[in-house]
């Protein structure tokens, strides 16, 4: 980056499709859901900051001088839309969504610490989310964060968020302490996942092995659908999905690349004995049980993951308040070439049946 190199970055529109009027302007009359944004808790920010280290995060890892700049412009920029609810309010309103799911940023789901620090943090990111919806149910619910690092920890906050907090589900990232998210240690917590009901929400934070993806933003822009992509794999080839069939899971920004290439997987499936494993239906069968978020930005895109995953598992979000995010959620749906039906299930309908709200 030179001297001269303007830093900068907006929160506006995709110019990935083109626009007509806002979406708020033809919204369905049912409700509107927005299943996808953050916020961040001030006082688990501060417990955690002498406790992390941020090399231990891919996104902050894996990055150059540039992107760095225009992240610590971001960092300023969303610090308002991460803590002031009526700001949040107003955002929602202005893009004609009724309510929001808010989940913890990406960097207070924190694994890269002991598991007695990542329960005390946990505890404060969710009370700190219990206090956010509890000033406004009508307009937000929350899913809450667990300590990952340590199963019969993860499984003693998941049960609170759940039975004690009110939580309809949980957020996790990709790859949880180092280990894939179908790591045999997990497996208390899939468990316990089932039979409480909770929705599990599948979010990246970087691609681990980021190197070759440093520049121009590559660690978020492939990354971070990268890596829900391989921790979507691994759920389905290591048996969890087969194993947990009642689970709910959300995968983040359209469930990352899967969606584009699907027939891959089931073809080595029928093709490899090592490919096989001991999964006795196709890979793809088991997509159907998954439903993702609709941050892909085109019509086409949509469209296509309504045909893999069903248009009942296909949930409005905004990634509310980064730049990396869809704001006109509602005219991205109603935009698109689906019915009238498929448009008010991925409007609000699937998140309202998913979250018994």
């Amino acid at each position: 980056m030179t001297a001269t190199t303007e830093i900068w970055n907006r929160y506006v529109a995709t110019e990935a499709r083109s626009h007509d009027k806002p979406g708020r302007q033809f919204r369905p009359r049912s409700l509107t859901f927005d299943a996808h944004a953050h916020i961040a808790v001030a006082a688990a920010g501060a417990f955690l900051k002498p406790h992390l280290d941020m090399d231990t995060i891919p996104l902050a890892r894996w990055q150059t001088p540039e992107t760095r700049a225009v992240n610590d412009r971001q960092d300023e920029d969303v610090k308002v839309r991460l803590f002031d609810q009526d700001h949040r309010i107003r955002n929602l309103d202005a893009m004609g969504v009724d309510m929001q799911l808010v989940m913890p940023t990406p960097n207070q789901c924190c694994y890269a610490v002991s598991g007695e620090v990542g329960a005390e943090a946990a505890r404060l990111v969710n009370d700190g989310l219990r206090d956010f919806v509890a000033r406004r149910p009508d307009r937000f619910v929350a899913f809450g964060t667990v300590p990952m690092q340590d199963a019969e920890l993860a499984v003693r906050e998941l049960d609170r968020c759940v039975n004690e907090l009110g939580f309809k589900g949980v957020q996790i990232l990709t790859t949880l302490a180092g280990r894939e998210v179908s790591d045999p240690s997990h497996e208390p917590f899939w468990k316990r996942a089932e039979e409480l009901g909770a929705t599990v929400f599948i979010h990246p934070n970087g691609f681990t092995e980021g190197a070759r993806f440093q520049r121009f933003y590559f660690n978020n822009v492939i990354g971070n659908p990268l890596e829900t992509t391989l921790a979507l794999h691994h759920l389905i080839f290591d048996g969890v999905l087969e194993r947990y069939p009642a689970l709910k899971i959300v995968a983040a920004h359209g469930g990352g690349f899967v969606g584009g290439y699907w027939g891959r997987i089931d073809h080595a499936w029928g093709a490899r004995s090592d490919c096989r494993g001991d999964l006795p239906n196709p890979p793809s069968s088991y997509l159907k049980k998954v439903y993702v978020d609709s941050v892909v930005f085109t019509p086409g895109q949509l469209e296509n993951l309504v045909t893999l995953f069903g248009a009942d598992h296909v949930l409005m979000g905004t990634d509310d308040p980064f730049d990396m995010g869809e704001y006109d959620p509602v005219g991205h749906i109603v935009g698109s070439k689906l019915d009238e039906a498929a448009v008010e299930a991925i409007c609000g309908g699937n998140a309202k049946r998913l979250l018994n709200l």
